[in-house]
């Protein structure tokens, strides 16, 4: 199952208990000072979905226990907001972040603005385009495609602002598809461009922009502050995704360039580690050690 229907599929059942909820009131949007490395590591508990899928609370205690401050969603596993909400105080977790499908915002963003005000996001990112919500899906090439990137951009400038108004912040997380080059300029760039830094930010999923070719540096020149929440996922030099340490990508690095990029939250994630919770401990004690 892809990364877009099993958020989908994950998310029903929670967002369908948030009905009596309310969203949080609009406010300001204060953000606090980037660390140069990340203070509270973060975890997207995609990594280690199947076990989600068996226990939550067990899950989420085996994640703090390794050290982890903060996760972020994708699913909810059929618990309710409450439920949610009552098993990360339990182990003293923060979840600033969810993932959640474009149609899934689309179609029910009263729903997930409340369950987000449950558990206590600030964030809700779309982690993917497939299918019908992904231009060029209809053929479209060329100038047409870019076009279509630019009326996506408006579509998230708009759910930023109902985003905003409900307390939220409004993401969109990377893939490689995005960086491909249309008519000299790169999809990504399109929307960044065409989106407003007061309603949208980006998470950078640092796998997939090295893999496409792109270099994170530049991003974070060009696009200064664009991006409040990344994902910390490596690379080998054959392309496979590794536990973070046992690939090439320099985080230590990416890291002092943290407040040029305007990265708050950081995430570990593997998308298909055979040891999911050695995955995610492994991960950590190389965040660790570069602190050290």
């Amino acid at each position: 199952m892809d990364r877009r229907r099993f958020v989908q599929n994950s998310l029903g059942a929670g967002l369908l208990l948030a009905g009596a909820g309310r969203a949080a009131p609009a406010a300001a949007r204060t953000l606090p000072a980037a660390p140069t490395l990340p203070e509270a590591r973060g975890l997207q508990l995609y990594t280690v979905r199947s076990l989600m899928a068996r226990d939550v609370e067990r899950t989420l205690a085996s994640v703090a226990r390794i050290g982890y401050g903060e996760v972020e969603f994708a699913g909810y596993f059929g618990r309710s907001p409450a439920e949610i909400r009552t098993a990360l105080e339990a182990e003293g977790l923060a979840a600033p972040a969810a993932h959640l499908s474009l149609d899934e915002l689309r179609s029910s963003f009263d729903e997930a603005a409340a369950a987000a005000a449950e558990i206590g996001h600030r964030y809700l990112v779309v982690p993917y385009l497939g299918g019908s919500e992904r231009p060029g899906n209809d053929g479209a090439t060329g100038s047409a495609l870019v076009d279509g990137y630019r009326r996506l951009a408006d579509e998230f400038n708009g759910l930023g602002a109902r985003c905003r108004e409900a307390g939220l912040v409004f993401g969109y997380h990377n893939h490689d598809f995005e960086l491909e080059e249309v008519d000299g300029v790169r999809l990504f760039d399109v929307m960044i461009e065409n989106t407003d830094p007061e309603l949208v930010t980006y998470e950078v999923d640092f796998y997939w922009l090295v893999h496409a070719g792109a270099d994170p540096f530049d991003y974070f020149s060009r696009y200064p502050g664009r991006f409040e929440l990344c994902h910390v996922k490596d690379r080998t030099p054959d392309g496979e995704m590794a536990d973070v340490g046992a690939g090439v990508i320099d985080f230590a690095a990416i890291f002092e360039h943290s407040e040029e990029a305007g990265l708050v939250h950081y995430f570990v994630e593997h998308d298909a580690p055979a040891d999911p919770m050695g995955s995610v401990r492994a991960s950590f004690e190389h965040l660790d050690a570069l602190d050290g």
